[in-house]
């Protein structure tokens, strides 16, 4: 296949392999300033493991959408794997800079993904999430950070906020809800680094354990990402890509032919 498609393709996959070699190389050799401001936050949260929704994300529920901070426990969601199930409980994570003047660390900021990123009208609005956070997309589960293209699916910038709260909802098992009309998985483990989790020991004592994920995970860190890449950029002559690759390379070209259209009207 050596159409225009697939050799834009090959073009795109080779930048951001250079892109990430020079951050390696980069991150090896000095720190970054922005990430050397960052505060604290209010909550003793491992930032990696944040799997949230940004406060204000709408979520759909029995009764219609509904914004994430006003639900509570009982409130009945449907599930795509579970039918109609109830909330068991709603971690809160708050985040708060001592000083409004200094920068988020990068690994607190939320992901924006776009209206219309990962299809039609979905999400039919911005939703913003932790980069840990999975979707549902052709049947498995994908942390949003692997998505980053930085067009439609890109971090939020934060800058203007001093406070960034974050929520994210239990369920009898992992489950995916319907977060701004688009798939997102669900809780898969209680822990104490949530404000509110004594709220969770009262009620149900302490988690023993992590739900059986409701769907397959995949996902990969940088040096992964750099073979995931190469797989893609030879694919026009050589398609030996994987799941994950195909649905990256998918999403990362829909957007790229909205733009065209978008040009052209």
């Amino acid at each position: 296949m050596h159409d225009h498609l697939g050799i834009r393709r090959s073009r795109r996959n080779l930048m951001r392999i250079g892109a990430i070699a020079a951050s390696a190389m980069l991150g090896s050799t000095r720190t970054n300033p922005a990430d050397a401001q960052a505060v604290p936050s209010t909550s003793p949260l491992p930032v990696p493991h944040l799997h949230c929704f940004l406060k204000g994300t709408t979520i759909r529920t029995a009764d219609g959408d509904r914004k994430i901070e006003d639900l509570s426990a009982g409130d009945l969601l449907p599930a795509v794997f579970g039918g109609m199930r109830p909330i068991q409980w709603i971690g809160r994570y708050p985040f708060k800079k001592s000083d409004p003047s200094e920068a988020w660390v990068k690994d607190i900021l939320p992901v924006c993904v776009n209206t219309s990123a990962l299809g039609p009208n979905v999400p039919h609005a911005d939703l913003l999430l932790s980069k840990a956070h999975a979707l549902l997309i052709d049947d498995v589960l994908v942390p949003v950070s692997n998505l980053i293209n930085n067009t439609t699916i890109a971090l939020y910038d934060a800058r203007a906020l001093g406070e960034l709260e974050f929520f994210h909802i239990k369920l009898e098992a992992h489950d995916v809800i319907y977060a701004e009309g688009a798939p997102c998985e669900t809780l898969r483990k209680v822990d104490e680094n949530a404000v509110n989790f004594a709220e969770y020991l009262r009620e149900y004592g302490p988690p023993t354990s992590e739900d059986a994920l409701c769907a397959p995970l995949l996902g990969f860190g940088r040096r992964v990402e750099m073979k995931s890449r190469f797989r893609s950029a030879i694919s026009p002559w050589f398609d030996c890509r994987q799941k994950l690759d195909i649905i990256r390379d998918k999403l990362e070209e829909g957007e790229h032919l909205l733009r065209q259209s978008e040009l052209m009207y």
